[in-house]
């Protein structure tokens, strides 16, 4: 399920209400050893099983910032867009990481449109994105991320 927003009205309207929820996808150990190439945070708990395997977590866990950059991945599977001229990441409000996320989850973005409001030739808009863990009661990221819409007329 995804919300399609065709114009700067649409999107005002929709504030408070949830949006959709992305596909489920898979955080296995190439996933995170490539975050950690990229990133060049190699600590023990991400990318060493062995040693992980007696950690805190028992296994090894992605890092929380991988499970905040899947919240771009989740956004095009749980927000559409028709007659968008261009769209912009602005930021990010409130970033919290409640659960570890354990090498094999599969997670799911969830989103709500917090707050929106008109901006010269657009729409600065907050969507609320939860990141859950498959099978978990807490989930493993809540982000509020900022984008700027703008809708061919």
């Amino acid at each position: 399920m995804s919300t399609t927003f065709d114009s700067v009205a649409s999107v005002l309207a929709a504030v408070g209400k949830p949006l959709g929820e992305s596909d489920w996808v898979s955080v296995d150990q190439p996933r995170i050893d490539r975050f950690a190439a990229a990133t060049d945070d190699h600590q023990w708990i991400h990318v060493d099983p062995v040693k992980a395997k007696d950690g805190p977590f028992g296994a090894c866990i992605a890092h929380g910032y991988l499970t905040l950059a899947l919240a771009n991945r989740f956004l095009p599977d749980i927000v559409r867009y028709e007659k968008l001229r261009m769209g912009v990441n602005y930021g990010c409000d409130k970033v919290r990481f409640p659960a570890p996320v354990p090498v094999g989850s599969r997670l799911r973005g969830r989103g709500e449109l917090i707050k929106a409001e008109a901006i010269e030739g657009g729409v600065q808009a907050t969507i609320r994105i939860t990141v859950d863990i498959e099978g978990k009661d807490r989930p493993a990221c809540v982000v509020d991320t900022i984008s700027r819409f703008f809708f061919n007329d």
